[in-house]
């Protein structure tokens, strides 16, 4: 039973001979009793995980043929991934690109990186080539995606800044099922929404933050994050101890939902929630002060508080509000979102400035639905070869 212990920890002189009878395997066995102290299958079994890194050349030569007599000479042609004297492999193009887009690693850093395991380094205008020809490549896949987005019952939507070439951008966010797709726009209002086409062609429930230019949109329905709703009424407690009733009241109903099944309430438990919900914020309503007066001569309408606006958004989308409670397909939250387009914000403050040759998020959403399918990180990277690339370098010159 000790025996392998024994032999690693020996203290051996140089001179020893050791002859070792290795005890058989279950599988081998023709008894089922053989040793004293029997061993199961995994103590015949040890591991080494290594990294190896290593670098590998590959020579290609093309034959030529020379007839002098009719003053000709040919030569074979190169594969088309050889388009140079020198190419890097579709490995270190993975690798470049993996640093970059998952890791969130600096330009430089990937240069760094890149020559401290090959000896070389290549230039950023390569590695950025690397990023334009995946773009490229996942054009398709992009088309694929947005309509696979536009049949889900229910889509999170989110947006967030950007800094691309010195100018203030915005990252559009739309999440539904498995798939996360990122829409980069200089705007952020209904000018982006109808240029990316995604919410304006969604049937289904659109699940966002109370922003205006998403309720504009009356074709389909709305669900809001009532986590947003709970941090407002939260600071509207513990600044004047108003809404806490309601805080309570939202904080039992997911309670409530979450232990079910099928994930929502029966319609009469949905309307005993509606009519308590009316009670609750018509009692909140009367704790309120009153609204002062507008003064004379100034423009605008009347100056409300943060807790008379958060009231009126309670009471006018108020179906918006209580939607997790009837369709299973829709969250007490937008947190879904939220997370997705966290390490957009990592990336903007790692680089604290980004350009726009290197804004690429087709890529990060293809990236993100790999590791939701749990495949490898580097496999997307390798999935498009050269002859994909090519495919819709043509489709664009086409166009």
């Amino acid at each position: 039973m000790c025996a392998c212990r024994f032999l690693a920890d020996f203290d051996y002189r140089g001179r020893e001979f050791v002859c070792c009878d290795p005890p058989y395997t279950h599988s081998t066995r023709t008894s089922n009793w053989r040793y004293r102290f029997e061993c199961e299958e995994r103590d015949h079994v040890q591991l080494l995980i290594d990294i190896v890194f290593e670098k590998v050349f590959s020579h290609v030569d093309a034959e030529s043929d020379s007839r002098p007599h009719f003053g000709t000479e040919s030569a074979a042609p190169f594969p088309e991934s050889l388009s140079g004297p020198v190419q890097y492999g579709s490995g270190i193009k993975a690798y470049a690109l993996y640093l970059l887009m998952a890791q969130m690693i600096s330009l430089r850093r990937v240069q760094q990186t890149i020559r401290t395991l090959i000896g070389q380094i290549i230039s950023a205008t390569t590695i950025l080539e690397y990023g334009l020809q995946l773009h490229l490549a996942l054009e398709r896949w992009e088309h694929m995606a947005i309509d696979r987005v536009l049949i889900q019952p229910a889509t999170h939507v989110d947006e967030t800044s950007i800094r691309v070439d010195k100018h203030n951008h915005w990252i559009h966010l739309c999440s539904a099922g498995d798939i996360t797709l990122k829409f980069v726009h200089e705007k952020r209002d209904l000018e982006a929404t109808a240029a990316i086409g995604i919410i304006p062609g969604h049937g289904g429930v659109i699940v966002h933050d109370c922003w205006a230019s998403y309720l504009s949109y009356e074709h389909c329905r709305h669900g809001l994050c009532c986590a947003h709703l709970l941090r407002e009424l939260t600071l509207s407690v513990e600044a004047n101890g108003y809404t806490g009733n309601m805080k309570r009241l939202l904080q039992r109903t997911c309670s409530r939902v979450c232990r079910r099944k099928r994930k929502r309430l029966s319609p009469r438990e949905h309307e005993a929630w509606q009519k308590h919900y009316r009670n609750v914020l018509t009692r909140v309503e009367r704790e309120l002060p009153p609204i002062p007066a507008k003064q004379n001569g100034k423009r605008g309408g009347d100056e409300k508080s943060d807790v008379h606006n958060l009231g009126e958004c309670l009471k006018k989308h108020e179906s918006a509000v209580l939607l997790f409670v009837q369709d299973q397909n829709v969250r007490f939250t937008n947190n879904r979102s939220e997370r997705d387009r966290r390490m957009s914000k990592v990336k903007t403050e790692n680089s604290r400035l980004l350009s726009r040759s290197r804004v690429r998020p087709d890529q990060l959403s293809h990236l993100q639905l790999s590791a939701v399918h749990g495949q490898s990180r580097l496999q997307p990277f390798r999935r498009y070869p050269n002859g994909a690339i090519r495919a819709a370098r043509r489709r664009k010159r086409r166009e």
